[in-house]
């Protein structure tokens, strides 16, 4: 029987990305270096020993959440070890299902997020692993479960959160037109819908985001991560943890002025606790 690590190849780069490791390193430095930081300059930071990255199923239909089998993620940059310490305890529970290797490679929300955090981390490349887990179509039961679940690794200042996400998805192709007119163009009310959601999402209150949800029906792709992390927060809150989430950024693929256009907006925040 071969002890050989079963690997999950870096399937979207060369299209996605670039497949050339000097490439993309050139790339993420030269992006990294124009972001701002909007705290004061660290004097001393503690690099996460375990990143946990939550992404959206889009290929195939999941109720609940579901781990890979790999245990090595590619990027062109170096592998990224997966944490089957952290695997097997998540296994243990019953609430997951093992995705195959085909699942694994044709998702690209987990793998978006793999080269930036080669990148963060690659000072620490031998010290930290990741824990990728594919989300599906929780019921808010669910949400509320797998965020109680995680909240103690949400707890351990050795953990990082990664949750992937796009906001909303515009155009007749995503069957999603919604407008408000009072907002002007459609981009504008596009916005409008994105940060009222951000704002809610902000408030770190998971039922008043599933209530955002069900009245607008904003096609965020990674709700079902979000409202995780969420629960996971609201649970942590209980016992008197302080926290606060605040988004950085906000942009729009293309700005939609008519019925034909269609954009995907994006936005980037961070949870900090106190």
């Amino acid at each position: 029987m071969s002890n050989r690590p079963v690997c999950r190849e870096a399937s979207h780069a060369g299209s996605w990305y670039s497949a050339s490791g000097s490439q993309l390193n050139a790339q993420l430095e030269g992006w990294l270096s124009k972001a701002e930081s909007s705290i004061r300059p660290a004097r001393a930071i503690i690099a996460p020993r375990r990143v946990f990255i939550l992404g959206p199923s889009h290929h195939v239909p999941l109720s609940r959440c579901a781990l890979s089998p790999a245990d090595v993620y590619r990027t062109p940059l170096y592998d990224l070890r997966i944490d089957q310490k952290v695997y097997s305890d998540l296994w243990k529970t019953g609430l997951f299902e093992r995705m195959s290797i085909q699942t694994d490679e044709d998702e690209h929300s987990i793998e978006m997020h793999l080269p930036y955090t080669a990148k963060a981390m690659e000072s620490h490349k031998d010290e930290f692993s990741i824990v990728p887990v594919l989300v599906g179509a929780l019921s808010e039961s669910r949400e509320q479960e797998y965020g109680k679940l995680l909240s103690k690794y949400l707890a351990d200042p050795s953990n990082l959160f990664i949750i992937s996400s796009d906001f909303c998805h515009w155009g007749q192709r995503f069957r999603y037109t919604y407008y408000d007119e009072a907002q002007g163009e459609i981009y504008r009310s596009i916005e409008h819908l994105d940060r009222m959601g951000m704002g809610i999402i902000e408030q770190l209150d998971p039922m008043s985001f599933t209530n955002y949800l069900k009245k607008y029906r904003n096609t965020i792709c990674g709700r079902h991560p979000i409202g995780v992390l969420l629960n996971a927060v609201a649970e942590l809150r209980k016992s008197g943890l302080e926290m606060n989430f605040s988004f950085l950024n906000y942009a729009q693929s293309s700005e939609c002025r008519n019925w034909q256009d269609s954009s995907v907006s994006y936005a980037a925040g961070a949870l900090i606790v106190h």
